[in-house]
């Protein structure tokens, strides 16, 4: 009965019966059948499936959860036993956010397929949370430490936020002279940052703003976009305004005030063995992360 839970979870994993069949490299009908000798076990049926959606019953969502931990820790000791966790060779899938992955952690990735082509990256791009059990990723890269406390992880480093506008819109609007004199200018919000904790760089007086947005939207690259067609000035990450100010296209606002800083995160689930492929990105993504922050700096 071990292998059909084990199938099961790793059809809840793939979302599906049949990416389920193609990942275990087993005939779909052998997984169709298998799955119906489960649910004839147990006398419940454990999902809802047609040919175009696939839903856990709630009596399978109990099942899942009792058995996913179990059977991934059975199969992570026998990959541990063959040696199978040891080798910086194989599949790695990795859930990362899309703005910053497709920005500045760009070349991160490029580098670290290029060091180790052995490793098949599955690189997972979203800007909302995915769980990581539904997934089977084996990491994740986040912003902001998680408060689920069936994960671990590591900060990896931090990025900075800052003021940023177009020259026109300055010419246009003339430039604030203090932080202050921001409310009196047309703000672009991101609902990540909805109230703007400043930080003076050079007194370190801290002051907190609750803007009076003219727009407000939920994509840091949209809000950019908005800023780069000279509609306001924003509070930005740098990772995704660095090459827009390096280039002239946007400028600084009050330099000497920087917001929030946000952590970046190095995510797993707890009581799970990482492989050497998964620690091996890990300290990978840690070190690229570390040198961004010592350029920025002019360290």
């Amino acid at each position: 009965m071990y292998d059909d839970i084990a199938l099961f979870v790793h059809i809840v994993q793939q979302q599906g019966l049949a990416p389920a069949a193609q990942k275990l490299g087993i005939p779909a009908a052998t997984v169709t059948r298998r799955l119906q000798r489960l649910e004839a076990s147990v006398t419940r049926k454990l999902i809802h499936r047609s040919a175009r959606q696939f839903t856990l019953t709630a009596e399978g969502e109990i099942y899942y959860q009792a058995y996913a931990g179990l059977v991934e820790q059975l199969e992570q000791t026998q990959q541990q036993l063959s040696g199978e966790l040891n080798v910086l060779a194989g599949p790695l899938t990795v859930l990362a956010p899309s703005n910053i992955s497709t920005g500045l952690l760009q070349p991160m990735w490029s580098g670290f397929i290029k060091t180790h082509p052995d490793i098949k990256l599955e690189l997972i791009l979203s800007n909302s949370v995915e769980s990581m059990l539904s997934s089977g990723a084996e990491v994740a890269l986040r912003i902001g430490p998680q408060e689920s406390s069936m994960l671990y992880q590591k900060r990896l480093g931090s990025l900075t936020t800052v003021l940023v506008t177009t020259p026109r819109y300055l010419a246009i609007s003339g430039e604030p002279k203090n932080i202050d004199e921001l409310q009196c200018h047309r703000l672009i919000g991101t609902n990540t940052l909805a109230k703007w904790n400043m930080v003076n760089s050079e007194t370190d007086v801290e002051q907190e703003i609750r803007p009076r947005f003219s727009t407000l939207v939920n994509d840091v690259k949209l809000a950019t976009q908005l800023v780069c067609d000279d509609l306001g000035i924003s509070l930005l990450p740098s990772s995704e305004v660095d090459h827009l100010i390096n280039t002239g296209k946007l400028v600084r606002v009050l330099e000497s005030w920087q917001g929030p800083r946000r952590d970046l995160y190095a995510v797993w689930p707890s009581g799970k063995l990482l492989s050497a492929r998964a620690k091996c990105l890990r300290d990978y993504m840690g070190s690229f992360i570390h040198q961004y922050e010592s350029d920025a700096q002019g360290l």
